[in-house]
């Protein structure tokens, strides 16, 4: 008996890192798994299906329930048969874990359309296929206690600066997460999003590492493995009373971030404004607000 005893859950990216230990997290504490991963390079090259079933063999070997699945979670239909699949094998779908993602590193001003959409397609696309039939699911089965945990990222939440696709893909996923726990919460869901800190393969390929400085391999405290509590608690029944928010966790930290609020506002006094006015009062206001650097401002190094 665990505190995930029974639940049914479908982890996309499951083949490595922090989908891998965050599935086989879940499946000791007595889920049962579904591992999809198509088992690709990081950039998105190579696919096989190897790592998915190691994944689940895995688990098996250490008495838990889980199958592999080598579906392209940019594929719609693909995503469709994952969700299907998961209902099909073991009865239900109670949990869905958006990990999968790929790599296309590059500046702004040097990106291809190519490394744009690539990176975009799976992360954001991908997240949306796989949630869009497993809502459908739960809305005709509503009454459950349903699970929807997006992975975001730090890369999104700051602004890696090599990292555009990534980035808005990440902040989408985040946009995408927070019109889920608006819309599904009457059929028994709840919508989250998680950013992990760990080193991944790829958090080292981050400026080689040093972009935030504290990814290396030699950091106990970062292994995958810190992220999965988190993750446990979320995807558990007892979690029903969070939605909509974005998780922090890793290092041996568990964070809840702020909401998006409103940090400053100004008002006209006639309810027009003109733009000199405006260009003093915004300077006179805002710029004392906007002095913090954030973590990709630090020094490297």
């Amino acid at each position: 008996m665990g505190e995930l005893d029974r639940r049914v859950v479908v982890v996309t990216g499951a083949g490595r890192g922090i989908g891998a230990a965050v599935a086989e997290g879940l499946a000791a504490e007595g889920a049962r798994v579904v591992v999809n991963d198509l088992g690709v390079a990081l950039d998105g090259s190579t696919p096989e299906d190897g790592p998915a079933h190691e994944v689940a063999a895995h688990i098996r070997g250490a008495g838990g329930e889980a199958i592999a699945d080598a579906s392209d979670v940019t594929d719609f239909a693909a995503a469709e048969r994952l969700i299907a699949k998961a209902v099909q094998e073991f009865g239900r779908l109670d949990v869905l874990i958006n990990v999968a993602g790929i790599l296309r590193d590059g500046m702004i001003f040097k990106m291809a359309e190519e490394q744009w959409d690539a990176v975009i397609d799976v992360h954001l696309k991908g997240t949306f296929n796989t949630t869009r039939h497993a809502s459908a699911y739960w809305r005709e089965n509503r009454g459950g206690e349903f699970r929807l945990i997006n992975f975001t990222s730090a890369s999104g939440l700051y602004g890696a600066p090599s990292q555009p696709n990534y980035a808005a893909a990440k902040m989408g996923i985040i946009g995408l997460t927070f019109s889920c726990a608006n819309a599904l919460r009457q059929y028994g869901v709840t919508s989250n999003a998680v950013s992990p800190i760990a080193t991944t393969r790829m958090t080292m390929t981050v400026d080689k590492g040093r972009a935030i400085g504290r990814y290396t391999p030699e950091n106990g405290r970062l292994d995958a493995r810190n992220v999965v509590p988190a993750v446990a608690y979320l995807a558990s029944e007892r979690s029903g009373w969070l939605n909509r928010r974005v998780i922090t966790a890793g290092n041996g930290r568990i964070g809840l971030m702020n909401e998006p609020d409103l940090q400053r506002e100004i008002t006209a006094s006639s309810g027009v404004w003109d733009v000199p006015t405006a260009f003093a009062e915004i300077e006179d206001s805002f710029r004392a607000a906007v002095q913090h650097p954030n973590i990709f401002d630090r020094p490297r190094g």
